[in-house]
């Protein structure tokens, strides 16, 4: 059987070499120092821990850029080998199949790294182009190598006397290997670049939340839009929402239902196959633009309002509706149910022992008071709010295609 790559770039037809992984790698020595005996701070010798390698760090490390931690008494380093730019660090221990992951180090330059507790440090022999090995040995190509070699329960290992017989491929020409590597890593630049945005605007949405609704006794919010002055007015939700029923007979062919998410995090669908239907006589058909809440688990923040996305969906007579009364705009309210103090509000209005089995007492949710501005500003800040969440959303996709296109050419640029 040829050893050739599914995905490949123009120009490179020749066969891929295949050596043992004890013919490439020299192995090193590490350290077994925990992480109380490290610190972020200071120190001239640096330290790659077994858990940075399988959480923190993706398959390259850049010494100059990704922070590491230094070993505070650096008299414990000296038995260590000082690493090398292209060695790779593999961790030897996890929790579960991920045992095996690896770094390869790049950016050594004016200060010495040592490999830590659970890594096995190697050094190749002969010249392989940058970021080739890290991304290859990171692949599945060459991880599933390892999955009949792990040893353990509780904790899984691998060892360094079984990764000597494990299979190396790659390119003979260096310049393939480097166009690899490269890939590689812009992929992984413009992930993280996507990364940041939806982290940032993450951010931004909290921060804008807090400033754009009055705060404890406050009766205007920190932050306005142009033309809108004078106090907000406080309402209990009784008086802004109206109960809702549209009560049908369970159907027996199958339909799907709706499900809130605990901690404001939305609401999610999901098909109910014939046969596993609910054993009741009425579900509830959801209309979109209500107020809607599971009583099981409204202490745990499960409240959203619907979308039209949602209109048509069945729950159970666990999930009351709310529509809004005259004067209150529901993608204002879709927001305003975010505060934390509504939250606390339904922990005390939902009252159990210690576990979850806590029940919403809906009189005592209603009688939360909140404060709201005249429909106009409401339709402000919900729109403002609502441009935030799709970009949020736009930077979500690019970031899970992008890691898609990654696993992808991970799984088809390797043999």
């Amino acid at each position: 059987m040829e050893k050739k790559p599914v995905i490949r770039f123009e120009g490179y037809t020749e066969e891929w070499k295949q050596r043992k992984f004890k013919d490439i790698f020299d192995l090193l020595t590490n350290n077994t120092l925990s992480r109380a005996e490290l610190n972020d701070e200071h120190g001239t010798v640096q330290n790659v821990h077994y858990g940075d390698i399988l959480v923190k760090f993706g398959e390259i490390i850049n010494v100059k850029t990704d922070k590491l931690p230094f070993i505070t008494d650096e008299s414990k380093a000296l038995k260590s080998d000082f690493l090398q730019n292209g060695d790779i660090i593999i961790a030897d221990t996890a929790e579960d199949t991920t045992v095996g992951k690896c770094i390869e180090i790049t950016g050594i330059s004016d200060i010495d790294v040592v490999a830590g507790l659970h890594t096995i440090p190697c050094r190749h022999r002969g010249q392989y182009a940058q970021g080739y090995l890290g991304y290859y040995m990171n692949s599945s190509t060459y991880h599933n190598q390892l999955l009949p070699l792990m040893q353990g329960t509780k904790v899984t290992s691998v060892s360094k006397s079984a990764l000597q017989d494990t299979t190396i491929c790659y390119p003979i020409d260096i310049k393939e290997q480097a166009y690899i590597g490269d890939c590689f890593l812009k992929l992984d630049h413009l992930i993280t670049l996507h990364q940041r945005n939806y982290e940032k605007m993450v951010s931004t949405k909290k921060s804008m939340l807090d400033k754009l609704f009055p705060q404890g006794k406050a009766k205007v919010p920190a932050i306005r839009f142009e033309g809108f002055e004078g106090d907000w007015g406080k309402k209990s939700l009784g008086a802004i929402v109206i109960p809702y029923s549209d009560p049908v007979e369970v159907p027996h062919s199958g339909y799907e239902r709706l499900g809130i998410r605990s901690y404001g995090r939305g609401v999610f669908h999901e098909y109910v196959e014939a046969g596993k239907e609910i054993t009741t006589a009425q579900l509830h058909r959801v209309a979109a633009h209500n107020l809607i809440v599971n009583i099981t688990f409204a202490w745990e923040h499960a409240v959203a309002v619907t979308s039209d996305e949602d209109a048509g969906k069945l729950v159970s007579h666990r999930f009351p509706q709310f529509s809004m009364a005259d004067g209150v705009h529901d993608q204002f309210l879709k927001y305003l149910i975010l505060d934390a103090r509504f939250r606390h509000h339904l922990l005390l209005s939902s009252p159990g022992g210690a576990g979850r089995n806590r029940v919403l007492k809906i009189p005592e949710m209603l009688e939360y008071e909140m404060r709201i501005p005249d429909i106009e500003e409401q339709k402000q800040i919900a729109g403002y709010l609502n441009s935030l969440d799709n970009l949020i959303e736009l930077y979500r996709i690019r970031v899970e295609k992008l890691k898609n296109i990654k696993a992808a050419c991970l799984q088809g640029m390797f043999v």
